[in-house]
């Protein structure tokens, strides 16, 4: 089961040393997304494979883009906080924090349940740079964040666009994981008035973008708070 992540991670670019760090951590908390995913509703599947495609490896297709965002912050690392925005299960947050130690998380989830078990699977994969907090998105502090991030998020609409760039900081920035281009452009569209400018940068998803079956678009959208 292990070997479709760690090619994954291998064709996500990883470095043997990260690997050998983020694999263990990774194969941990998927057996922790599968064991508590009845009672909590965590993903849309209990396999394996799928959990480690679909979200494990989609979350951190956008290590790379989220590190270039944090060099345009003109910070240390240590310093950059990044919220995770409707966090559910951890995703893309607990993958982003194992794979970026040197910045800061804070999953920001509603329920009670789901804030559990993102306090355990912390916990469990000795992530010391994540925090959890209890809230809905609407009642986060302004500014909080120098990155949010969100993924299976519900579509931007204008009162969720403004909520967002509320508790995002000054220059900071929004990465949204989207699918189809087509479907982004219609959607950021409707919103032209509140964010007339963003980007759609093209993820890569070992098996799931370059699959021969059913191959799927993923794209991050990059919104600068101006």
């Amino acid at each position: 089961m292990a070997d479709i992540l760690k090619d994954g991670l291998t064709k996500l670019n990883f470095s043997s040393e990260e690997i050998t760090v983020l694999l263990p951590k990774m194969e941990r908390y998927i057996k922790e997304l599968i064991l508590f995913n009845s009672a909590y509703n965590l993903t849309n599947t209990s396999d394996f494979d799928e959990i480690a495609v679909n979200h494990i490896l989609d979350s951190l297709s956008a290590v790379k883009q989220i590190c270039i965002l944090a060099g345009h912050l003109e910070k240390k690392s240590a310093c950059i906080k990044i919220g995770d925005i409707g966090s559910g299960g951890g995703l893309p947050g607990i993958p982003l924090a194992a794979a970026l130690p040197t910045f800061n998380f804070t999953l920001v989830e509603r329920m009670d349940k789901r804030c559990a078990f993102l306090e355990n699977a912390a916990a469990i994969l000795g992530l010391n740079n994540v925090i959890v907090l209890k809230s809905e998105a609407e009642k986060v502090s302004p500014e909080s964040f120098d990155i949010a991030t969100f993924r299976a998020f519900r579509p931007l609409d204008k009162k969720m666009a403004k909520t967002l760039l509320n508790l995002t900081a000054q220059n900071g920035f929004l990465a949204a994981y989207k699918a189809k281009k087509e479907s982004i452009t219609e959607e950021m569209n409707a919103i032209s008035d509140i964010i007339p400018e963003y980007k759609a940068e093209p993820l890569f998803v070992p098996f799931l973008t370059d699959s021969q079956k059913n191959p799927r678009e993923r794209n991050l959208v990059i919104i600068q708070k101006k």
